[in-house]
């Protein structure tokens, strides 16, 4: 069902938003945990998954290509396998922005806190201010949301470069030796994190309706994309391990490089671009997640509500809405410590990862008669799915979501009988 948005995302903007999207608070945590657990032959682990990024992400960019929806995932999964399981799928990714994003706000406001000295006081604050930016820049119009965030990536990209550059006078090569500590087994063992770097192109899928041009775009978008964001890690990672930037602050490897190079303001340094790669982050996934609550109202697999649309701007403003409801419980349960950041973190990931099995799983069926991006799309559900294997209790949560979803279907189909059987 087309969605009428208005199309104002062109290659500039697309890029963006891609590398927002995935490039995620990961890269300041990520390298060093990678390096911790495989020591230099996490260099490897990398190597891989700079090579599977691209099937990743082009299994998605073929979709969007040929099906432009704000439905995103949910509606190819629709079109492959059905109504029902197309309204699982888009609930899986729904449900899992109003946790993510959050957390994508409390990680950076508390870096940027940290950075400058304040309390946690002040790292709710900010996070609250991130959130509210991102609802009040995706209800304005992903014109002006694609501009932001062409301009923070940039900024990003251009911190990420000089950190990189900065770090090599650093670099030795007895820190490459030994090169595998730990065993093969532990490369293995690092890539199923690195994984999480990589997720993010499900999100764009949702707006793939409002490319300017998306024949062409959505995949040139997707590949340079992936080639920056593949780059960006692997770079950090070579620093990472060449400057033997990890071990006990593995979790802050990033923090520590920034900080040989700019000496005390390093803390500044990595406080603001910490804010800025988060809130990058939280922009897309807002856009992402409005859209979809959008699109499954109008398929009648959401509320009526999630479906209003704002008259001045042609935004979903019903999806900011409930965004912004589930923003507020979620940070007042963190708050209040109710629930811990661990917890948030664990909460969202097995639906993140089933939203994107679904999508290779109906790239399979949609994409079969071209053998290139079908084989694609099978290399892409047999990653996802061996991952998968890894996400833990995380797996109740989806579990719950589909109940519900499918207890919904069952009330409201009772509804209409009783209705037709009264008339």
């Amino acid at each position: 069902m087309s969605s009428n948005f208005k199309a104002t995302i062109k290659l500039p903007q697309a890029v963006a938003l891609y590398i927002g999207a995935v490039l995620g608070s990961g890269i300041l945590i990520i390298p060093g945990l990678a390096a911790e657990i495989a020591g230099p032959a996490s260099l490897m682990a990398w190597a891989g998954m700079m090579i599977l990024v691209l099937p990743l992400a082009l299994s998605m960019g073929f979709l969007s290509q040929k099906y432009p929806s704000a439905g995103g995932v949910s509606h190819f999964v629709t079109k492959a396998f059905g109504d029902r399981m197309g309204a699982v799928i888009g609930w899986f990714f729904l449900m899992s922005v109003p946790i993510g994003a959050p957390v994508a706000s409390i990680t950076g406001a508390g870096y940027f806190s940290s950075a400058f000295g304040l309390g946690q006081r002040w790292t709710i604050i900010i996070a609250v201010a991130m959130l509210m930016l991102a609802l009040i820049i995706n209800f304005i119009g992903m014109d002006i949301a694609g501009s932001i965030q062409v301009a923070v990536v940039i900024s990003i990209i251009l911190v990420l470069v000089l950190a990189v550059i900065g770090s090599i006078p650093n670099i030795e090569l007895k820190n490459f030796s030994p090169f595998m500590p730990k065993g093969i087994a532990s490369v293995g063992k690092a890539s199923s994190i690195l994984f999480w770097c990589f997720i993010g192109w499900e999100a764009v899928s949702h707006l793939s309706e409002e490319f300017v041009n998306p024949e062409k775009d959505v995949i040139r978008a997707t590949i340079i994309s992936a080639i920056i964001v593949g780059i960006l890690y692997f770079m950090t990672a070579l620093a990472t391990v060449g400057t033997n930037s990890y071990g006990a602050g593995s979790q802050a490897a990033l923090v520590t490089i920034i900080g040989r190079i700019f000496g005390p303001a390093g803390k500044v340094v990595i406080g603001t671009i910490s804010l800025l790669i988060c809130t990058a982050t939280v922009i897309a996934y807002v856009g992402a997640a409005s859209r979809l609550a959008f699109s499954l109202s109008k398929n009648g697999e959401a509320p009526k509500f999630f479906g209003y649309v704002s008259k001045k701007y042609n935004t979903p403003l019903g999806g900011l809405i409930f965004l912004g409801l589930s923003f507020i419980l979620v940070v007042t349960l963190y708050s209040l410590k109710i629930v811990s950041l661990t917890s948030l973190i664990q909460l969202p990931n097995a639906t993140f990862i089933l939203t994107y099995l679904g999508g290779c799983a109906a790239g399979i069926v949609l994409l079969k008669d071209n053998k290139i991006k079908f084989t694609i799309s099978l290399i892409s559900l047999i990653a996802t799915v061996v991952i998968f294997v890894f996400a833990g209790w995380a797996i109740l949560y989806p579990l719950i979501i589909s109940v519900a979803v499918i207890a919904g279907k069952l009330i409201s189909r009772k509804k209409v009988l009783t209705q037709e059987n009264t008339i």
